[in-house]
């Protein structure tokens, strides 16, 4: 079976880091990167055509915000995942993100390997987020004492929202994927939403996890 080859788009305004980027997920195996923007607006003109499986997108960008680019990208290409580039890792801006439409949040001084690793798990149904984003996640909010979940519904979505995919949770919590996917489809009743982002998103709100 021939293995998948990951399609990533970049869109990044320094030279120098979009350069380094392009080499690194174009030299790789599994991985191939054709098309790379200095910004929003040139994304927006043709990045449709490309329909890339992932995007490296920078939040701070000359013109249009990576943040207000992926609202409108998103639209045009919801099978895309949105993984944000940064300098920092400030809570509110990584809501933000998830809130536009965002998979996951990643430091730009991350490792290539962990860059590698991080676009890989967003293709497996991953949300990957850099080691100190994911613990203010997991830190940031105390649970609303009026919750619709369930203890184990919390600890599911709780794993979800730094990051783990099915599998890993399923390993973690020492039960079956259907029993996971089971949990996260009461979750999505429950909250009333219909994607992993918009539960751990709708579950931030309203202080659930």
């Amino acid at each position: 079976m021939t293995e998948e080859i990951i399609h990533v788009a970049i869109v990044e305004d320094e030279d120098e880091i979009r350069g380094l980027l392009e080499q690194i997920i174009d030299r790789s195996p599994g991985f191939s990167c054709k098309h790379v923007y200095k910004d929003c607006e040139s994304a927006i003109e043709s990045i449709k055509t490309a329909m890339p499986h992932v995007v490296l997108m920078d939040i701070q960008l000359p013109g249009m915000s990576g943040i207000e680019g992926v609202k409108i990208l998103k639209s045009g290409l919801p099978d895309t995942d949105f993984i944000m580039l940064t300098i920092r890792d400030e809570g509110e801006v990584v809501f933000e993100s998830l809130c536009a439409g965002a998979t996951g949040y990643l430091l730009k001084e991350t490792p290539p390997v962990k860059l590698l690793a991080a676009i890989r798990e967003v293709r497996e149904g991953g949300s990957p987020m850099s080691p100190g984003i994911a613990r203010k996640i997991a830190i940031s909010f105390q649970p609303s004492k009026d919750n619709p979940l369930t203890e184990r519904e919390k600890e599911v979505l709780a794993r979800l929202a730094v990051g783990e995919n099915y599998s890993t949770i399923s390993t973690r919590l020492f039960i079956s994927g259907n029993t996971v996917r089971a949990h996260i489809k009461n979750i999505y009743r429950k909250l009333q939403v219909n994607s992993r982002a918009a539960a751990v998103i709708a579950a931030i709100k309203q202080k659930l996890i």
